[in-house]
């Protein structure tokens, strides 16, 4: 059965850049959220930059695996940091790109340590490109109410984006109110 999903918050950088990109009151009446995000950094000198996550304000507590592939070579690491991280174009990168970026966290207000996954893809014209894959694990049981994105060294560019969708999946709806699945 398909999911519903419900646009919450469209967040664009203005001319200014961003230092970050927060989705703050988050509903607690869905079973998941996406974020799409299309960025870039405004780092000079650099080609990537790290996108980093965090819920509720929480700078601790975050693990994951991340699968990496940069047009040349693959690997495989694990991330015990303060953050999440993913890679984004940072202004060293061909110019007017963005980084695209999906992100998934189920059962969000559960009572359990929450999981995500994500994955993006820089856009850059050179082999140096980066791809990457991340299952990633916040260990604490409170309910995500605020989602912040933030550029390591620098601030978002002007026309990067980030949306949030609230995702409730028919079959959960058809059996809370007792309908047949």
């Amino acid at each position: 059965m398909p999911d519903t999903y419900t646009l919450l918050e469209k967040v664009v950088v203005v001319s200014a850049g961003a230092s970050s990109i927060t989705f703050t009151s988050i509903p607690q009446t869905y079973t998941d959220l996406k974020i799409v995000c299309s960025a870039r950094s405004a780092r000079a000198g650099q080609q990537a930059d790290n996108l980093f996550i965090t819920f509720n304000n929480d700078t601790t507590s975050y693990t994951a695996r991340l699968l990496q592939g940069n047009g040349s070579a693959a690997s495989s690491s694990s991330q015990v940091a303060r953050y999440a991280s993913l890679s984004v174009d940072a202004a060293g990168s061909t110019a007017s790109t963005f980084s695209s970026h999906d992100i998934y966290i189920p059962n969000y207000t559960g009572s359990t340590n929450k999981s995500f996954s994500a994955d993006n893809v820089s856009e850059n014209n050179a082999t140096a490109a980066q791809s990457d894959l991340v299952a990633g694990l916040w260990s604490n049981t409170a309910a995500i109410t605020s989602i912040t994105l933030t550029s390591n060294a620098g601030s978002f560019a002007q026309y990067s984006t980030a949306t949030l969708y609230g995702i409730t999946s028919a079959g959960v709806g058809a059996k809370a109110t007792g309908g047949v699945i």
